[in-house]
């Protein structure tokens, strides 16, 4: 299955104009390596270009690296129109699995969380998963302490369905919607 490069935008326009907008490859092998620099603005902040966020960088580097056709479903930058630089990153882990389960991931500035990003971003990956034909699951894993992303899960339908160890995240829920509910 294939998955275009372009900017996921919000499915209710005059509720959000954020969108979810690819890292240019060069971009991402850059912060990976922790040569941040001399990137634009529009690419990175020094959250995105910190400790925080360097293991992301590292992992989805060597990801696309790997698997290059992974590139445009994974970690795009959140870009608020009003704002620069990017509030933070979205995306999914990488494209459907055997039994089409996708999973997303999402990571705010903590100078701009409690603004509904993460909501949004979550909303926008949402409805990019429920027009993919190849989609069926779409999975969300949440260490126990993160009552926020838990919050935010539920007003989705997100349903507890197991338990993982993350060797970066520790104890994981895993929480499961199915993504043809969500298809318009």
């Amino acid at each position: 299955m294939t998955i275009r490069n372009t900017p996921w935008d919000h499915p209710i326009p005059k509720r959000s104009q954020i969108h979810l907008d690819v890292v240019p490859s060069g971009v991402l092998h850059a912060l990976a390596a922790g040569e941040s620099a001399s990137l634009p603005l529009r690419y990175v902040s020094p959250f995105l270009a910190g400790p925080d966020a360097l293991g992301l960088w590292r992992m989805r580097s060597e990801q696309v690296n790997n698997t290059p056709t992974d590139a445009p479903w994974v970690t795009r930058l959140i870009i608020d129109p009003e704002i620069t630089p990017p509030v933070g990153v979205a995306g999914f882990h990488g494209a459907p699995d055997y039994r089409g389960m996708i999973e997303v991931g999402y990571l705010v500035d903590p100078g701009f969380r409690r603004r509904g990003y993460a909501r949004k971003s979550l909303e926008i990956l949402l409805d990019v998963a429920s027009r993919q034909p190849d989609v069926r699951v779409v999975r969300a894993t949440i260490s126990p302490g993160n009552i926020a992303s838990k919050t935010l899960i539920d007003d989705f339908g997100f349903i507890e369905v197991g338990v993982q160890w993350d060797d970066e995240d520790g104890l994981e829920i895993i929480y499961e919607v199915d993504a043809l509910g969500n298809r318009s």
